[in-house]
């Protein structure tokens, strides 16, 4: 079975090892990069009680100065692998959350209530987090430190990567990667390689992007995370 892996590194090396140890034969084609934007060392202010992160990217795009400033802060961190990369990045206090943003802003925000936190993350996000602290009267300083932005192939690009065959099924993480492959499969000279593949989606969120037209065709995954995705491909496979 042939699966589309259209996330960018590093990401994209790790699912394809999964995909392997599973007995699928992964095929790289990643629909968006993250790109590094200016941040100021002390974007942060004073006064500062946390900081939270929903996505791993964002500590990795952010400044060493910053997490240097910030480090001795407790960290609230969405799951396992952003904890994993705050820790390696310097924080010395991380908690690790549910696996889902909307989740962790209520299990943190009555205990930041009246407080200050950085929220060190992307300039594309889901805006549910920083919506429910501020219904619990948290001031959050939302750092952007990357962004996630397209690529764009040609037709024979596209065929080049896919070796002229058709894909099995497809593993979508963003609804920005959605977006763009609902595009590719519309293509009238990329038809053939995309019209029985089967999406997998993240979230619910993601698969909404993928657009109504293919509604049929795409699962779910049953909580946002990576384990739970390959658990429901290797379950339909």
């Amino acid at each position: 079975m042939r699966v589309l892996v259209t996330r960018p590194q590093p990401g994209a090396s790790r699912t394809m090892r999964g995909l392997q140890e599973l007995g699928f034969e992964p095929v790289l084609l990643p629909l968006t990069e993250t790109v590094t934007l200016p941040v100021a060392s002390n974007a942060a202010g004073d006064n500062v009680a946390a900081v939270a992160i929903t996505s791993a990217n964002a500590v990795r795009h952010a400044p060493k100065e910053l997490i240097s400033a910030l480090a001795a802060l407790p960290c609230h961190a969405v799951g396992h692998r952003t904890a994993e990369a705050a820790r390696a990045a310097g924080f010395l206090a991380v908690s690790e959350g549910p696996g889902d943003a909307e989740k962790l802003g209520e299990a943190i925000a009555a205990g930041l209530s009246g407080k200050a936190i950085v929220y060190l993350t992307g300039r594309v996000r889901f805006p549910a987090f920083e919506a429910r602290l501020r219904e619990a009267g948290v001031e959050v300083r939302a750092i952007e430190t990357y962004d996630t932005v397209s690529l764009n192939y040609s037709d024979d690009e596209i065929r080049a990567r896919l070796s002229g065959q058709p894909v099995d099924a497809v593993l979508l993480y963003s609804a920005k990667a959605a977006a763009a492959l609902l595009a590719l499969a519309n293509r009238a000279e990329l038809r053939d390689l995309f019209e029985k593949t089967q999406a997998f989606a993240l979230s619910g969120r993601i698969a909404s992007a993928f657009g109504d037209v293919a509604g049929k065709n795409i699962r779910v995954a049953r909580e946002p995370l990576e384990e739970a995705l390959l658990e429901l491909l290797h379950g339909g496979d």
